[in-house]
């Protein structure tokens, strides 16, 4: 592959303006396409095989105006003066309003300070774009603000509508920008990278726009695609302008500097990119479509961004010539890297291989503790009640609970097939069955679909949705209290029934993820013992990641600092999510550094010492593109999404353990101790697995150095 590497990345740089015309042309094409023909994101909400998709697919069947999404307008007066004349109109008029179905009359608190109008959808939270839903709602009920009420809207229609922050991305490019001038020092180097992400990432996304189109594309999907290949692209573009600029300082023309840094860096970029994309597609068995769709999503991303790694980047890199240089360094002559050789890291390996035993167990017993934190992990729904005290749906959720109880906020919808229970009498054994349950505190009156045979009912718990005693009444009422032809659905029961499904698919995630990983890591190093390490080590990575995160979404210091009002539950999917991103990612770095690492073991047999220059060839980049990944996904600890928090974190939290413990310390304290068995293969496997350049080491010779004339 390195030769087909070198031809692509110096035809590129020999040929460039014909290369960046074709991803102009791509990307414009590609645009314009999503742009006329892309679907939206939408969720399916689809759990298959829960109890909650049994219930919705009856409810669509029988009762479609109860199997759309909710809202709730929550209007609330202190001097307790409630007047059921003023809502009337306001009813009428968000009956009025697309797609609602029905709104029930109001409800009013006991102390009658607090009402509330519910309001039902036929269609699902995705139908609507941006923030129109919630405009017709604030719109509506303008009377009742003019009347002098203090008016909140709550459910997943407002909360859907929530403003998505650009300032996420914004925060971590910044910093990307300034760490890639202070390690380049040339305007036009660092912006390379940059070029090459933001192509990626827009031929990517309009990719995903028109898979949208086809097919179910989740919400979420964009952020996360997003994220990642913000990242990867920026750091893949980084380790190909680096080796470049190295070999032009070495005496290379441009076109072969450039080639063989695409036949070398580039090729650890393509298995860098596989490793993420094998572990992305573990999503596919976490048994709920949404996560497969966000593998889909964000794997097209990196895959773009890997091509345009190989091939724009390379036209780019042709077409600028020496200009990756600063004007001073062009005019004097001087084209040396920033970051080749790193004496500070030869030296901290050359003590960590001097005494490896040591090293090796205080780091793991730094991981261990770091990871300790995660065993205590709160795993359970983050609602409203999450959300910062100024936003319309946290007080919202407040005036509901203290109006009406905490259970309000999080009621059960039970659905009844009539002819399955014994029809009339069957319906009222079930409300009886229901109001006679512990910890349920009241049942509303049953409402009958138009076609007879199916009613609805409204259980309110006593305890609120993110409390145990909700998920255990939930399963308490599934299997000993509900007949057959009864079930429960709902925002709180969906949240169980995912919670449920993804835990029971953990491990099959995980086993997916990491079986893929060591197969294409030992095809690329032909070792059984580099692909075992690695996930060893990478496990203890996203351990660590894992209770960085509880740390800082489950004590009271980690939320001040995040200026979240309260600990957090952390949604099962959350840390489903992150294993399967940040074991591709954290392969990333192992790939860059053992690709070194091998270079200098295939040149030289010397085990110790290709560990120290593997080290200190790649410490100082590998050190700039962790602060880059970090930077990027930090940023979006500013989203106002706690979900989106969540991961930024932990993922940025992964990336900084993974450059430094465990690339620093874990990796080469491991190898000095294996020594040549880090790189043992039977013989018998030698033969089987196909023959693969993952180094660059069969690239086309590199000619003698030549001494370079200044160039204006």
């Amino acid at each position: 592959m390195s030769r087909l590497l070198y031809r692509i990345g110096a035809g590129a740089a020999r040929h460039p303006w014909r290369v960046v015309s074709g991803w102009l042309l791509a990307a414009l094409l590609i645009g314009a396409l999503a742009s006329a023909f892309g679907g939206t994101m939408q969720d399916s909400f689809k759990i298959p095989g829960s109890d909650t998709q049994r219930t919705n697919d009856v409810l669509q069947d029988h009762f479609p105006a109860m199997s759309g999404t909710s809202a709730r307008v929550v209007a609330h007066t202190e001097t307790g003066s409630f007047r059921s004349s003023d809502f009337d109109g306001v009813r009428e008029a968000l009956e009025d309003l697309t797609s609602v179905s029905d709104v029930p009359p109001v409800a009013l608190s006991e102390d009658r300070r607090t009402a509330v109008l519910s309001v039902q959808y036929d269609v699902p939270v995705t139908e609507f774009e941006g923030s129109e839903a919630l405009d017709e709602l604030e719109s509506a009920t303008t009377p009742l603000v003019d009347a002098g009420y203090q008016v909140e809207f709550g459910g997943p229609v407002p909360e859907n509508a929530q403003e998505v922050s650009s300032h996420a991305e914004m925060v971590g490019v910044a910093v990307a920008l300034a760490v890639l001038l202070f390690a380049f020092g040339a305007t036009i180097a660092a912006s390379l990278p940059l070029a090459v992400a933001f192509t990626g990432l827009a031929i990517g996304t309009s990719g995903v726009t028109l898979l949208a189109a086809v097919t179910d594309m989740s919400t979420n999907a964009p952020t996360l695609a997003s994220m990642v290949g913000l990242g990867v692209g920026i750091d893949y573009a980084l380790f190909i302008v680096t080796r470049h600029r190295d070999n032009l300082a070495r005496g290379m023309s441009v076109p072969e500097s450039v080639g063989q840094a695409t036949a070398t860096a580039g090729q650890s970029v393509v298995f860098a990119g596989g490793t993420v994309l094998v572990a992305l597609t573990g999503l596919q068995f976490s048994g709920v479509p949404d996560f497969a769709t966000m593998g889909y999503a964000t794997g097209l991303v990196v895959l773009v961004t890997v091509l345009a790694a190989v091939t724009l980047l390379p036209a780019l890199l042709g077409g600028l010539k020496f200009r990756v240089y600063s004007r001073r360094a062009r005019r004097e002559g001087r084209f040396e890297s920033s970051m080749s050789h790193s004496p500070t890291a030869a030296r901290f390996a050359q003590m960590v291989g001097r005494r490896p035993v040591a090293w090796l167990v205080g780091s793991v017993i730094a991981l261990v503790a770091l990871s300790a934190p995660a065993l205590g992990m709160n795993i359970g729904q983050s609602d409203a009640g999450n959300e910062p005290e100024s936003s319309t749906i946290r007080q919202a959720y407040d005036l509901i609970e203290a109006g009406f109880g905490k259970g309000a906020n999080g009621p059960l919808t039970v659905a009844v097939e009539l002819d399955r229970v014994g029809g009339e009498d069957g319906l009222r054994q079930v409300e009886e069955d229901l109001s006679n349950t512990t910890g349920v505190a009241s049942v509303g009156a049953p409402v009958i679909s138009p076609d007879g045979t199916t009613a609805v009912l409204t259980v309110t718990p006593q305890s609120g949705p993110q409390d145990e005693e909700t998920a255990d009444l939930v399963e308490h009422l599934r299997s000993d209290v509900l007949p057959d032809g009864a079930g429960i659905t709902s925002w709180t029961a969906a949240m169980i029934d995912l919670s449920d499904v993804l835990m029971d698919h953990l491990w099959l995630v995980i086993g997916v993820v990491i079986a893929t990983s060591l197969l294409l890591l030992l095809i690329a190093f032909r070792s059984v013992v580099v692909p075992v390490k690695a996930a060893l080590v990478n496990l203890l990575s996203v351990g660590a990641s894992y209770g960085v995160m509880t740390l800082a979404f489950q004590t009271g210091t980690g939320t001040d600092l995040l200026g979240l009002p309260g600990e957090v539950p952390i949604p099962a999917y959350v840390p489903l999510l992150m294993f399967a991103v940040l074991f591709g990612l954290s392969m990333d770095y192992e790939v860059f550094l053992l690709s070194s690492v091998r270079e200098s073991f295939l040149r030289t047999g010397d085990s110790k010492a290709s560990v120290v220059e593997g080290l200190a060839s790649t410490a100082r980049v590998i050190t700039s593109a962790a602060l880059i990944m970090v930077a990027v996904f930090l940023g979006f600890a500013f989203d106002p999404s706690v979900v989106i928090k969540m991961i930024g974190v932990g993922m940025s939290a992964a990336i900084l353990i993974d450059a430094t413990l465990i690339r620093l310390i874990v990796v080469p304290a491991a190898m000095a101790l294996l020594g040549r068995w880090s790189w043992y293969l039977p013989s018998w496997l030698d033969r089987l697995l196909p023959r693969v350049d993952a180094h660059g080491a069969e690239s086309p010779a590199i000619e003698p150095a030549r001494e370079l004339q200044p160039v204006a």
